[in-house]
């Protein structure tokens, strides 16, 4: 294929530089990926072509379904609402515990066995769900899949439809505020607050995904944070205290947390999280944060919402069931009128 046609095809990917002997530099994330001709970066979806850098998976859809807002998980973010959730390929950490590793670690022929489904496409199969409020970036690493969520996020919001990134925050500054304006709300993975953890066990670094953070608290997309709770990794009390400080200090201290039980799987084999060590770490984190859940498994503590003043529940869960009869139309206490950190 020549260069005319593989422009025509393929879509060439932003954030990069070209350089010397046909070499390129991705700039997407902090890996800043330098790559000879026919190489592709850590995430396995970028690609020098005949010096120039393309995005294998744009328009590849791995997965498409009408999901639960709390899927994602987002308690705080129109509760109880569907949203159309699509998945593609890729993803610039390689967690040794990933749950989604069928796709975010693609084969390389991966891509030729696929149908690119366009944007424009997606947008119809969203708006033909009623009752959906928009479309989720989610499944695998929605930054890999930058230029294709430009595009979708730029069309949504044009259809009125809301925007969500379900990320693990890995993206450097300049392609983060690019995007930041078009989505609406971010549910980021944290997942530990120790840069050995992310070097051995993601193959990333913890500072740029704190900056992430703070970024997007600025902004006034939503934001709630993820950390999955591994035994024998991160589940030291004293560092996770160090972490729910940070975040309370950094983000404010109705910043919104969810706590998510572990299950082996791919090249991490260790035991489930006990649930004792779940309700240790939700009992540490709201000393700091009020709006802590726990996830992935059924306790008495961390599924409503509950009034910090008048203490009625506001949001019922029960799996993905939710009613959100405890509030008004600005999201606050239906009750008591105090002003609660929800979007409806």
């Amino acid at each position: 294929m020549s260069l005319v046609e593989i422009r025509k095809y393929m879509q060439q990917a932003l954030f990069y530089e070209r350089l010397e002997d046909m070499k390129v530099k991705c700039l997407l994330c902090p890996h800043e990926c330098l790559l000879s001709e026919g190489k592709i970066g850590v995430c396995r979806v970028r690609k020098n072509i005949s010096g120039e850098l393309y995005a294998l998976n744009d328009g590849i859809i791995s997965s498409a379904n009408l999901d639960p807002i709390e899927k994602k998980p987002l308690y705080h973010f129109y509760p109880g609402s569907l949203i159309f959730s699509i998945g593609s390929y890729g993803c610039n950490m390689h967690c040794r515990f990933c749950q989604n590793w069928e796709i975010s670690q693609p084969t390389d022929n991966i891509f030729s066995l696929r149908p690119i489904v366009p944007a424009s496409e997606i947008i119809k199969a969203a708006l033909n769900h009623k009752e959906n409020i928009g479309i989720a970036y989610t499944y695998n690493e929605p930054i890999v899949s930058y230029e294709y969520v430009i595009k979708m996020a730029t069309l949504a919001k044009e259809k009125g439809l809301k925007n969500v990134m379900v990320s693990n925050g890995f993206i450097n500054q300049e392609p983060l505020l690019r995007i930041l304006p078009l989505i609406d709300a971010w549910n980021i993975d944290l997942k530990a607050f120790d840069e050995s953890f992310y070097k051995r066990l993601t193959g990333a670094q913890l500072a740029p995904v704190l900056e992430t953070l703070k970024t997007v608290r600025k902004s006034k997309a939503h934001l709630e944070i993820t950390t999955l709770v591994i035994p024998n990794e991160n589940d030291e009390a004293s560092k996770f205290k160090k972490m729910v400080n940070w975040l309370a200090d950094e983000l404010g201290e109705d910043t919104i947390l969810h706590l998510s039980r572990y299950f082996p799987r791919y090249h991490h084999q260790s035991t489930i999280t006990p649930a004792h060590k779940l309700v240790e770490f939700y009992n540490i984190a709201r000393q700091r944060l009020y709006w802590t859940y726990v996830g992935n498994i059924e306790l008495d503590i961390g599924n409503n919402s509950i009034c910090p003043k008048c203490k009625n529940i506001v949001v019922w869960r029960k799996g993905y069931h939710t009613a959100a009869k405890g509030l008004d139309e600005s999201g606050n206490c239906r009750f008591c009128k105090t002003s609660l950190p929800f979007v409806v």
